[in-house]
């Protein structure tokens, strides 16, 4: 465990942050190991096939994501409050709602995956392979949910290395299984989805058995399995409003994804190898995001509005160290980069893919910006800023769909983000310096006592 609210601030949240980086970095080696195993193997129309999934994938299991790190900012901040009886209380709570959420979830979405395939104007000739793809990978939402629960509960407590330790085995586990389904079993593209979420389930699993035995503060009792209203109340205000937050953001991916499913094979390949190199390149802002999540919670909880100004200031300076970095090697080295993790020599999908990375590039520094506020002001407790902020890329995605698209076609698409990224981190700026220059009331850490 580690406690945020003592000592240097650029030491703790680069202390917590490193693993969160390494561990992001290698699921990105498993979606781009994914990538070129698929294209490799199974050729450009099964990679398109699972391409046309990727804004449908991130929706659903970015807003289980969000909402477990939405629940452990509410642990967190007991943490940071020093009270124990009630961290037990959020997690016993956690287990739960994320279990009804998760497998509800799953229900509806496995119900109506057809149709989602067909809203987001899949082409006809790669709806079996999407479709075949995608429901073993909804099947594994609730294993997906105990990992990243387990995950941002540890991190909640100060611990970044035990998830990054579970993550880099499930990593290799993934790419071992899907060389095996995919190469020895010729399961195609199912093979693929199945090699993920059985990585899921043996990674959580793994969390689940080392907080058992290595966190009693963790260790929930019966009695609190039993939701109650103020702390279900906390754990869905701040679940919900981060789940939402990035249901919005990938929802305006949707929007733009059924769009571009339009623009034909060799665009939607050329997305497809474009997004997965702007994870790689975006991490630092997701990371720092995650960091000043669990920083500020904790923080606030011990009543520190100081400390937080501070890791938000250092934070997005080290962010934006990285988008200048970023800027040199998009305009040095695209192409081949493209290139390695598709497999492909095609020279459309090679220009599209660097086109689209070497416009919207050099906005990454807002995008950091984003990133680094939006959970911070997730973790002293506002739960509309950020959820309008998201709003309002939500609707701008739209605008980009009805008004850009028709006249510039993929072109549209491009300019789509550096413009929505301008307006939705303007409400973000605002509210965090009104809310940040002055010292607040924190949030109450205890549970209030029944009136008699």
């Amino acid at each position: 465990m580690k406690d945020l609210t003592k000592g240097n601030p650029t030491r703790l949240i680069l202390a917590f942050a490193i693993p969160v980086m390494i561990g992001n970095l290698f699921q990105l080696f498993y979606n781009l190991a994914d990538t070129r195993i698929v294209g490799s193997f199974l050729g450009d129309t099964a990679l398109t096939a699972v391409g046309s999934t990727n804004s449908l994938n991130s929706l659903i299991v970015g807003f289980l994501n969000g909402l477990a790190n939405g629940f452990a900012i509410i642990t967190a901040r007991h943490f940071g409050a020093n009270d124990e009886r009630l961290v037990k209380k959020s997690v016993g709570s956690i287990v739960l709602l994320g279990a009804v959420i998760s497998v509800g979830l799953t229900v509806l979405s496995v119900a109506f995956l057809t149709p989602l395939l067909r809203a987001l104007n899949t082409p006809e000739q790669l709806l079996t392979q999407s479709a075949d793809y995608f429901r073993i990978i909804l099947l594994g939402l609730t294993a997906s949910m105990l990992y990243n629960g387990c995950a941002a509960v540890l991190r909640a407590v100060g611990d970044a290395i035990t998830p990054l330790i579970f993550l880099i085995l499930s990593t290799l586990l993934n790419v071992g299984l899907d060389l095996f389904f995919v190469c020895v079993l010729h399961a195609g593209v199912a093979g693929a989805a199945a090699a993920t979420v059985l990585a899921q389930v043996v990674s959580g699993l793994l969390c689940v058995i080392y907080i058992y035995k290595k966190y009693p503060v963790l260790h929930p009792s019966g009695e609190d399995f039993h939701l109650d209203w103020w702390m279900s109340s906390q754990l869905l205000s701040a679940g919900l409003s981060m789940g939402f937050m990035m249901s919005l953001v990938n929802f305006g991916s949707v929007l733009l994804q059924s769009v571009i499913n339009t623009f034909g094979e060799a665009t939607i390949l050329a997305h497809t190898a474009a997004r997965r190199l702007t994870e790689l390149f975006m991490l630092p802002f997701s990371v720092f995001g995650t960091t000043m999540a669990t920083y500020c919670s904790q923080n606030w909880g011990a009543h520190k509005p100081e400390r937080i100004r501070s890791g938000i200031w250092q934070s997005l300076g080290i962010c934006w160290v990285w988008c200048a970095l970023t800027v040199v090697v998009i305009y040095t080295a695209v192409p081949m980069l493209v290139q390695l993790i598709t497999g492909t020599s095609t020279p459309e999908v090679i220009e599209t893919a660097s086109l689209y990375l070497r416009i919207d590039g050099l906005f990454y520094f807002v995008t950091a910006g984003i990133c680094v506020l939006r959970n911070a002001l997730q973790g002293i407790g506002d739960m509309v800023t950020p959820i309008f902020s998201s709003l309002l890329e939500l609707f701008g995605k739209l605008a980009v769909v009805i008004f850009l698209t028709p006249h510039l076609d993929y072109m549209g698409v491009i300019l789509a983000e550096p413009i929505v990224w301008a307006i939705m981190v303007i409400p973000l700026i605002v509210v965090s310096i009104r809310r940040l220059r002055r010292s607040r009331t924190p949030l109450p850490a205890s549970q209030p006592t029944p009136a008699k």
